[in-house]
């Protein structure tokens, strides 16, 4: 499936619910999720090269962990990533076919999470990120075939301004850790 992502570090919590109560987002409980992320021995950044990612997901401390393993492309030049789910039994073996295929481990992520739909195509997620400080706003916007993506991505920014917010960062939450932060205005 192919995505386009949005995220920021909310600085004004106060603002962000007041502004989410409005427009109606409803967030669920919050959830534990662990990623492990994988790059390709030859990785680049700037090359559009795959990341592959195993996540441990636990939805209530009274049922088992779940987990999955999605590649995830971003295409530098569009912004558009692309992304394949699928659900995996025995992490340990998916764990070890991800070393064969010769990619390596270059960090975790922990985070606490919480979703909230705006329809069919558009979720929202609300992260606190351990080893981050605050909390972050995530949007990704499912595309459909033939819809102009640069209309769409406007569409995600005039959003996030609706929030209260006025940067966004494209660096994933492992990038983040490593301190490199760097946010972008909105355009107005």
């Amino acid at each position: 499936m192919k995505k386009l992502v949005v995220k920021c570090h909310l600085d004004d919590q106060e603002t962000f619910d007041r502004r989410a109560v409005k427009t109606g987002l409803e967030f669920g409980p919050a959830i534990w999720q662990h990623e492990r992320v994988y790059l390709p021995h030859d990785f680049r950044p700037g090359m559009n090269h795959p990341r592959l990612v195993m996540r441990t997901e636990v939805l209530a401390t009274d049922q088992p962990a779940q987990y999955a393993m999605y590649l995830k492309r971003h295409i530098e030049d569009s912004g558009v990533d692309y992304v394949y789910y699928t659900s995996v039994g025995d992490y340990t073996e998916a764990t070890g076919i991800i070393h064969q295929l010769g990619f390596r481990k270059v960090s975790e992520v922990s985070r606490q999470r919480r979703e909230a739909r705006l329809d069919d195509n558009t979720v929202f997620y609300l992260d606190v990120v351990e080893g981050l400080e605050g909390e972050f706003l995530k949007i990704e916007l499912e595309l459909v075939e033939d819809v102009p993506i640069e209309g769409l991505r406007q569409d995600l920014y005039r959003t996030l301004g609706l929030l209260g917010q006025k940067t966004f960062l494209m660096q994933t939450y492992a990038e983040l850790m490593l301190g490199q932060m760097q946010p972008y205005y909105l355009p107005e």
